[in-house]
């Protein structure tokens, strides 16, 4: 099966924090976000997968990014999980080379506060212009 070879293969080239499959068509994997750039280029330009969406939660363990990659052929999505530390909210950006990455960096920019390192652009979305750029509505406590 091409997603059984396809979990070696990650295992072999990543260091896999945890691997969770939550149903036939979706597994979480979990890596340290140092990670995410090599990771997102092994999906999108050696596997052919998409990115969907990234989705961001501020957690009790740091802003989690949740990092969905589609792999349309098989109906399968891969979510790939990093924890961003609070006291270091910081990840490379990958809208240097994927463009659907590009408005969503903003907008979890503007509404939790990760810094995407190398972004082009990281100009607010959503917020009025009168918004405190230091205030990110989607944070505990904010």
């Amino acid at each position: 099966m091409i997603m059984d070879e396809l979990e070696k293969e990650i295992r072999g080239k990543f260091e896999v924090l945890s691997w969770l499959p939550h149903s036939p068509r979706r597994v979480y994997i979990e890596i340290d976000r140092k990670k995410i750039t090599d990771m997102a280029h092994f999906l999108y330009e050696e596997k052919g997968m998409r990115l969907s969406t990234v989705t961001g939660t501020d957690t009790r363990r740091g802003v989690e990014l949740l990092y969905h990659f589609s792999l349309d052929s098989f109906g399968v999505i891969y979510s790939i999980r990093v924890i961003v530390p609070k006291d270091e909210l910081k990840i490379d950006s990958l809208a240097t080379f994927l463009p659907a990455a590009n408005w969503i960096e903003r907008e979890i920019h503007e509404l939790l506060g990760v810094n995407f390192e190398g972004h082009p652009n990281l100009k607010p979305l959503l917020t009025a212009e009168e918004w405190q750029s230091s205030r990110y509505p989607l944070r505990r406590g904010e």
